[in-house]
């Protein structure tokens, strides 16, 4: 890259820096609160500039019809991000407030590599399928299915893994020939302007087909959801702003894709390694300071178990190395912001006030926007911080009775993104999986997280599927098509 980092948006094409520092708007580092930087702050004409880039890249050019310089062109990505990566490492780290030892991993590395896959998915995908011929009315008809691109996409990413959210969206949907918009988190837009910079810089990528915007205003968002040249969303965020997207999106039908925000649960069976299970939960909810929507911040365990395992995920908790996220020992850092500690403070004190038991953590440390990991204990399954995403690393324990009970606790949610299970029986712990009502389930401490394998949820989860082949066809639209056979050219 250019620039230690990155300041410019790109838009048809261009990489464009603010005008002047009042249309800019700052970062800063979560682990020590000093600004980092300025980002460009997007206006609505700005965000109608990109989606008319997009619009004529996907109308007048051959990108959506044009398979071998797609795969080019990610392949391309695909060497720039990797040449890159201790540069993007560094200003995650910075801006993110990720762990490098998390860096490694879902921050980016692994993101790194949804790139290729999908390059190496399009080289081998067949958009036409044969559907052979049947007789109708005295005739013979041919019919067969053509895939194409949906169009263009605008494509919002929230804070937590924008490497990872950003790649997610940006390859399946370039793969499929669509033209995107994508806007980056207010909170860490630097680590997404980045990604526009390598765009610019060192792909093929013809103007307009990737256009990528920072900004704090609302407005934008606005305008991508509701602009009538846009043909389909695709949103990672709280379930309130999805409702939100659904719901402007509709005068226009638009399609959406919606992955929002999850209350997992890890059930531990009686059968189950408590110890394993202890350390495996106390862990989880600590990963990236539990700012993970897939994150298991519901721990069900049996109700005469309940205090020896409270105790366990305590002393698991305790073992958390929490600092420096450029320290590669360090297995947890700070939040995001002074307004979402706030917020998960807010949420454990009620919890307290309403009954649970406050077993460690509960307080913010600094400097930076750090917050001990937190246990609360015999948590009623009903209440708050049963039900609503904390977004921060408190891990509330509720006790059951039987398997029956363990489920309806589980299932007892309008969230479905992820759970667990721990048993020493595998098979009973599938059974069990297969019970709850979820998009993802970890069986054991299985990883289902990887390129080739579809993410999303039930109920107000969202809607759709990000990765696998299911996140790429997202993006295509189905055309049916029939012929009449004349004679002659039956055999």
């Amino acid at each position: 890259m250019s620039a230690p980092l990155a300041k410019c948006q790109l838009i048809d094409g261009k990489l464009l820096a603010a005008d002047a520092p009042s249309t800019t708007f700052p970062s800063y580092n979560p682990a020590t609160g000093e600004l980092l930087g300025h980002a460009p702050d997007a206006t609505e004409a700005d965000a109608k500039a990109a989606i008319a880039a997009a619009r004529r890249a996907f109308d007048t050019t051959g990108w959506a019809t044009d398979k071998e310089l797609r795969v080019r062109c990610l392949r391309q990505l695909h060497t720039a991000l990797d040449e890159h990566r201790e540069e993007l490492r560094e200003l995650t780290i910075a801006e993110v407030g990720a762990p490098r030892q998390l860096t490694h991993g879902p921050q980016l590395d692994e993101p790194i590599g949804i790139v290729k896959y999908y390059a190496d998915l399009l080289e081998g995908y067949e958009f036409t399928e044969d559907l052979g011929e049947i007789e109708s009315r005295g005739r013979r008809h041919h019919r067969w299915v053509e895939r194409e691109a949906a169009g263009v996409v605008a494509a919002i990413l929230p804070y937590n893994f924008p490497n990872q959210l950003a790649l997610a969206k940006l390859a399946p949907a370039l793969a499929a020939g669509c033209t995107v918009v994508l806007k980056g988190a207010p909170q860490t837009p630097l680590t997404t302007l980045a990604l526009g910079e390598l765009m610019a810089e060192h792909t093929d990528l013809p103007p307009g087909v990737v256009n990528i915007l920072s900004s704090s205003h609302a407005e934008v968002g606005a305008v991508l959801t509701t602009h009538p040249d846009v043909d389909a969303v695709t949103f990672t965020g709280a379930t309130t702003t999805g409702r939100r997207i659904m719901a402007a999106a509709a005068d226009t039908v638009k399609r959406v894709f919606l992955e929002l925000g999850g209350k997992s649960a890890m059930i531990v069976l009686r059968d189950a390694d408590f110890a394993k299970s202890a350390m495996f939960a106390a862990f989880t909810i600590c990963s990236h300071s539990g700012q993970g929507c897939a994150l298991t911040s519901r721990l069900l365990v049996p109700r005469e178990h309940h205090d020896q395992i409270v105790q366990l995920v305590a002393a698991g908790m305790e073992r958390v190395r929490v600092g420096d996220p450029t320290d590669l020992k360090t297995n947890m850092g700070p939040l995001i912001s002074e307004q979402q500690r706030e917020k998960v403070d807010g949420m454990v004190r009620r919890a307290v006030e309403a009954g649970a038991t406050l077993v460690r953590g509960g307080k913010p440390t600094g400097p930076g926007f750090f917050y001990e990991p937190t246990l609360l204990a015999n948590v009623d399954p009903g209440s708050e911080i049963a039900q609503e995403e904390v977004f921060g690393p408190v891990l509330a324990v509720i006790p059951y009775d039987d398997e029956d009970d363990a489920v309806r606790i589980a299932n007892d949610s309008k969230y479905g993104l992820s759970g667990a299970v721990h048993s020493a029986d595998e098979q009973r712990a599938i059974r069990l999986a297969r019970r709850i009502r979820t998009g993802t389930f970890s069986i054991n401490g299985g990883n289902y997280f990887a390129p080739d394998v579809p993410f999303g949820g039930y109920k107000q989860s969202g809607i759709g599927r990000e990765s696998g082949r299911s996140g790429f066809e997202e993006f295509l639209e189905e055309k049916s098509f029939a012929r009449v056979v004349v004679p002659q050219e039956r055999p």
